[in-house]
């Protein structure tokens, strides 16, 4: 297993590049071109993708732990089974990856542009999504427990068997969104309705 620490990755041209069983700590991927990069079984730690170019990355049971990703562009680059764990977004370009199965627990995703992605039973455990634009998104079976969604747009999202705070219910704009019943009568006690 190859391990890297503080390395300083700024400008490289790594396109296409397979990665597995790699581990980064504190490295500095800084406009970066990791077009096409795959990387399996990795774990980066701590690493800045500031200006990175993850387009059409593959990703697979990799975890991006505590991460800053600013400006990064993930245009056609999937996660699956990944783990984002306590990583920030910044004024990325999110719209057409792809997740399957990744746990986005504690990730800042604040006024994130996420419209009209597939998450499906993605974990936002206690994520900051204040401002996140979720129109048109498919989130069943999506736990948002201990999410902060104040001002988080879900307008016309299919939220069936999602999992999700009343306090969200509150702060987000629900307008079209799709609920089961259980989030129906959850959404009415939170607007202090009695259901008889």
């Amino acid at each position: 297993m190859t391990s890297l620490v503080g390395e300083d990755f700024q400008d490289a041209v790594l396109t296409d590049e397979q990665w597995e069983g790699r581990t980064f700590e504190r490295c500095d991927f800084t406009d970066a071109d990791l077009t096409g990069l795959s990387t399996r079984n990795c774990v980066f730690s701590d690493c800045v993708f500031t200006g990175t170019d993850l387009n059409g990355s593959k990703h697979v049971a990799t975890a991006f732990r505590s991460c800053k990703f600013e400006r990064t562009v993930f245009g056609k680059s999937t996660m699956d089974g990944c783990s984002l764990l306590g990583s920030s977004f910044v004024d990325c370009r999110l719209r057409a990856w792809t997740l399957r199965e990744t746990d986005l627990t504690l990730v800042g995703m604040g006024k994130a542009d996420l419209r009209g992605l597939d998450v499906r039973g993605i974990r936002f455990r206690e994520a900051n999504l204040v401002e996140c634009d979720l129109r048109r998104c498919d989130l069943r079976e999506a736990d948002f427990t201990g999410a902060r969604m104040l001002g988080a747009r879900l307008d016309d999202a299919d939220l069936r068997d999602a999992r999700i705070d009343a306090d969200a219910l509150v702060q987000a704009k629900l307008w079209g969104a799709r609920i089961d019943t259980m989030t129906a009568l959850a959404f009415a006690a939170a607007h202090g309705l009695r259901v008889d």
